[in-house]
């Protein structure tokens, strides 16, 4: 039989595992999906056990599914929410504390001091990012500050940090291997972009000790081996672990983004916008990120992103908390059912704002709201919202670039609703493209662990797997939506630093 690939996607909301071809053909897929913990208004958990439970649950699961057997199979590849901080303890495996998800804005103050101790320049010089608590590094030093023992027993070199590759990698090899790779590194604020490893002068501002600290290394590359050991995986025991990718920039190549100027937009709990700008590392005036790509054969590609960090949970908001819908899919009848949005503009800044705003202390708000609103208008107003906000991304990344945008490609939960990708090409005055495989982000991670076992054999292999399933131009004419744009705007002021 020809050989498949393993993708582990472990995102913010569920773990999952799909069994790719080598022609990008899905062979088997599972989901299990596992609990928000918040503490606080402003806080995100998980629990990290939970996190490895369900992942390893879902690949048993998809393995058992796809009929195959272990000779079936070339590789497993990851990808992973990324920023999201987990402490354990190197001994034991046990985590000192939940893991800290990239929402999560309890160190924004910590933020602030750094800023006014004049860290901004060397961050943004050396690692590309922004001080913000989007960030790991503030997470760490959070977690070595607030659990009782653990700054000791991590200068004694007790214990480990690690994003969520980290996390897996090194439960999946048995606990013998701690690394990360250069895109998840990219993520930490403690990463230098440019000479791809630790920073030695920001670990020691931030007061995190380089020990916890796992070795960076490319994409495509030999993480190890799964162990044995794993109920429902004892025959996968010694299949390679060959490929990891943070989820936007696995994302990007499973869009088949391999060129300079190609760029995605993936609709998923947040909302992330990345363009491909090759092999220097882009610097922004506008709010956005510098971040690695990708790492393939000594070949290193850079992208500038911009994130949105309440896309889909917005429509989860919708329907868990207020209890408007009973599924996700009902807001695209709803939205389509009255003729605009009544005047309703929802900024969904649950967590704060990202690019190119950047406002930790904003807060969600909705205005317009009259005795005529219904839940259709809210309906369609939180999908609108989420469509304004990938337009301000596109447009700081046009003025970065220097150039308009061809076309955006798209991918994530979300890109099913087809209300919002028209809405987003006519505000955005662009094409969207959706592809026939929507499972991009895992693809990427496949194709990472394919191309270092020779599954494919280049870029331009796996950009042919890449076919579209819906195109859509815009509809509105122009004078409509830079009106709408503008009513938007006014709507963001409103909804900054509420604290």
């Amino acid at each position: 039989m020809k050989p498949h690939v393993i993708a582990l996607d472990q995102g913010t909301t569920s773990s999952r595992a799909i069994v790719f071809t080598e022609t990008g053909d899905i062979a088997a897929l599972a989901q299990q999906p596992f609990e928000q913990i918040y503490p606080r208004p402003g806080w995100v958990e998980h629990d990290p056990m939970v996190i490895l439970y369900t992942q390893l649950e879902s690949l048993s699961e998809a393995y058992r599914k796809s009929g195959l057997t272990a000779g079936d199979i070339a590789a497993v590849g990851i990808t992973n929410q990324r920023e999201t901080t987990i402490v354990w303890d190197r001994n034991t495996g046990r985590p000192v504390y939940n893991a800290i998800v990239w929402q999560c804005r309890r160190t924004a103050p910590l933020c602030e001091q750094l800023r006014a101790r004049g860290l901004e320049g060397p961050v943004r010089e050396k690692t590309g990012l922004l001080i913000d608590a989007y960030f790991s590094a503030t997470k760490i030093r959070w977690i070595l500050d607030n659990v009782p023992g653990a700054r000791e027993r991590a200068e004694r070199g007790e214990l480990l940090f690690g994003t969520v590759d980290s996390w897996l990698i090194w439960n999946l090899t048995g606990r013998r291997v701690h690394v990360t790779d250069y895109s998840n590194a990219s993520r930490t604020m403690l990463f230098d972009i440019r000479r791809l490893r630790w920073d030695e002068d920001l670990c020691r501002e931030l007061g995190i000790p380089m020990a916890m600290l796992p070795q960076p290394v490319p994409n495509a590359w030999d993480y190890g081996t799964l162990a044995p050991g794993f109920p429902g995986l004892e025959e996968l025991a010694g299949v390679p672990i060959c490929g990891a990718a943070g989820d936007q920039q696995a994302a990007l190549l499973g869009q088949g983004c391999i060129r300079p100027g190609d760029s995605k937009n993936t609709y998923g709990t947040g909302c992330f916008t990345m363009m491909n700008t090759g092999t220097e590392p882009p610097r922004s005036d506008h709010g956005l990120l510098s971040c690695v790509a990708w790492s393939i054969r000594d070949q290193v590609s850079y992208c500038l992103e911009g994130s949105v960090f309440n896309a889909g949970s917005t429509v989860q908001w919708l329907r868990d908390e207020l209890k408007l819908i009973q599924t996700a899919g009902e807001t695209e009848a709803l939205a389509e059912s009255v003729p605009d949005n009544g005047g309703v503009y929802l900024v969904s800044a649950f967590t704060g704002l990202g690019a190119p705003y950047w406002d930790m202390y904003a807060r969600g708000l909705m205005v317009g709201l009259t005795r005529g609103t219904t839940r259709a208008h809210i309906a369609r107003a939180a999908l609108e919202g989420i469509a304004y906000q990938v337009k301000d991304l596109i447009d700081a990344m046009e003025q970065d670039a220097g150039a308009p945008l061809q076309g955006l490609r798209v991918d994530g939960g979300a890109s099913v609703n087809r209300f919002l990708l028209q809405f987003q090409a006519d505000i955005l005055r662009r094409t969207i493209d959706r592809p026939r495989m929507v499972e991009t982000t895992a693809m990427g991670a496949a194709f990472l662990a394919g191309l270092h076992t020779g599954v494919w054999k280049n870029l331009e292999d796996i950009a042919r797997i890449r076919l579209s399933d819906a195109v859509f131009v815009p509809r509105m004419e122009a004078e409509q939506a830079e009106a709408c744009c503008r009513r938007w705007h006014e709507a963001v002021r409103r909804a900054g630093a509420w604290e």
